[in-house]
């Protein structure tokens, strides 16, 4: 397969603000991007969408019929069989307004005004995607890996799930939440736990303190996935035996880098 580039993206920009759709469309041609339809509504947006499909679709939060959420939910339902990656960019720092973007699989949320570093990590995360890459272990044959994925969003597990099959591995259980993990873990061996942390029943620090207490799991490498930025509850994280933080959106390269380094350096 040949290697995709940035510049060989079709974007959809969905933008309300014509100055900010000039902007974020200069952004995107610097970095060597041409192919890119600006829409200023949801209508529209959907519309396109269901005409013809982009590589990537960039949205602003507010748009004057409606929200990116109600896009991103039209994506991961009508257009589910196509797995469209999504970018929001938004001013918005609330945590409860970003929260349900963060659990969905979005390749990325931007600020506004975003940097090159922003733009160029999302569209990486973009192509790494769309062009899925082998990871090679020294220790490991990454399809026979065995990987249990924890989470009790069904977006965000379908996303993990993605990632992980670009990365070679296909042995992926999954379970939506700690106490169903507890059970799976009763009868099967795993060689690698991804969980989330915000769960019901039992959380992801529970189930990393489970596991640590076990006797056959507790050298199990655990990577906890979350959306939690306050550094008190993220070292109280670490405190029950995970091996790897990682922030939610879930970022391939940053993924495969931590992967490697759980199981070739463990």
């Amino acid at each position: 397969m040949n290697e995709l580039l940035s510049s060989d993206l079709s974007i959809l920009l969905l933008e309300p603000s014509q100055t900010q759709r000039r902007i974020i469309s200069n952004e995107l041609q610097e970095e060597g991007i041409q192919n890119i339809e600006c829409v200023d509504t949801l209508a529209a947006a959907i519309e396109s969408l269901n005409s013809s499909k982009p590589d990537l679709v960039i949205s602003a939060l507010y748009l004057p019929d409606g929200d990116a959420l109600t896009l991103l939910q039209h994506i991961h339902t009508v257009l589910a069989d196509h797995q469209l990656p999504f970018m929001l960019i938004s001013s918005e720092t609330r945590r409860p307004q970003l929260e349900a973007f963060k659990q969905s699989g979005v390749v990325a949320i931007l600020p506004k005004p975003f940097n090159k570093t922003h733009l160029g990590k999302a569209l990486n995360a973009t192509l790494d995607i769309l062009s899925p890459e082998e990871l090679e272990l020294d220790l490991y044959d990454i399809q026979e890996l065995r990987i249990l994925v924890v989470d009790d969003s069904r977006l965000a597990r379908n996303h993990i799930r993605r990632v992980l099959n670009n990365l070679g591995a296909s042995r992926v259980s999954e379970a939506e939440h700690g106490a169903q993990a507890l059970t799976i873990l009763q009868d099967t061996m795993f060689d690698l736990i991804i969980t989330d942390y915000n769960m019901p029943e039992v959380n992801g620090q529970e189930l990393a303190e489970a596991i640590r207490n076990s006797n056959e799991h507790n050298h199990v490498p655990i990577l906890m996935v979350s959306s939690e930025a306050n550094e008190t509850h993220l070292a109280n994280i670490a405190q029950s035996g995970v091996n790897a933080l990682c922030d939610k959106p879930f970022e391939p390269q940053v993924v495969k880098q931590l992967i490697y380094q759980l199981l070739e350096q463990n």
